[in-house]
């Protein structure tokens, strides 16, 4: 009996990570509302550039970059960007409390309460987007309107594998209540 449940259980999380992989977040789509602001989470390639890029672009009145290295400046995004530097000095904060995604959405939250924003667009890789998504609706208790836009990527089965395992033990840490 026991052998037949975990036989049950490893198909699952099989199906599981199947079903993860192949269905990825994807960017917004062009028509999609503006937010009051645009959060990106740190740490892959490609999000900084379309976050700027979508605030630029008026999808957003102010970008939170959560989870910044505390030693990064403005001045050096600004250079990364390609001179935005007006954009930066007006609309653009510098998260620098956050080192996970979980706390990427504990700073999101304060920084959105403080401001009295209603909406938010959320900008991470494809393959972190369910996770973030997961956390920021936690955090934000379903009174902020959270606007979901992927940056693609080609994550490698290692990428995938991992953020499906943190996934899954998120999950069930919070349904634990651990």
């Amino acid at each position: 009996m026991i052998a037949r449940f975990l036989s049950f259980l490893a198909i699952l999380y099989v199906l599981g990570f199947a079903m993860f992989s192949v269905t990825l977040g994807s960017p917004a789509a062009k028509d999609a509302p503006k937010a009051d602001a645009i959060v990106v989470n740190t740490g892959g390639k490609g999000r900084i550039e379309h976050a700027a890029g979508l605030l630029a672009q008026g999808k957003g009145k102010r970008l939170l970059i959560a989870g910044a290295d505390p030693s990064v400046r403005k001045v050096d995004l600004v250079h990364r960007l390609g001179g935005k530097q007006k954009l930066f000095e007006c609309c653009v904060d510098l998260g620098s409390e956050s080192v996970d995604t979980r706390s990427n959405a504990e700073e999101a939250r304060r920084w959105i309460e403080r401001r009295h924003y209603k909406s938010v667009r959320l900008v991470t890789s494809d393959w972190h987007m369910r996770r973030a998504r997961y956390e920021f609706g936690s955090h934000l208790g379903g009174t902020v309107e959270i606007i979901p836009d992927s940056v693609r990527t080609e994550p490698n089965f290692m990428t995938l594998f991992g953020e499906y395992n943190k996934y899954v033990l998120r999950r069930l840490s919070v349904w634990l209540d651990i």
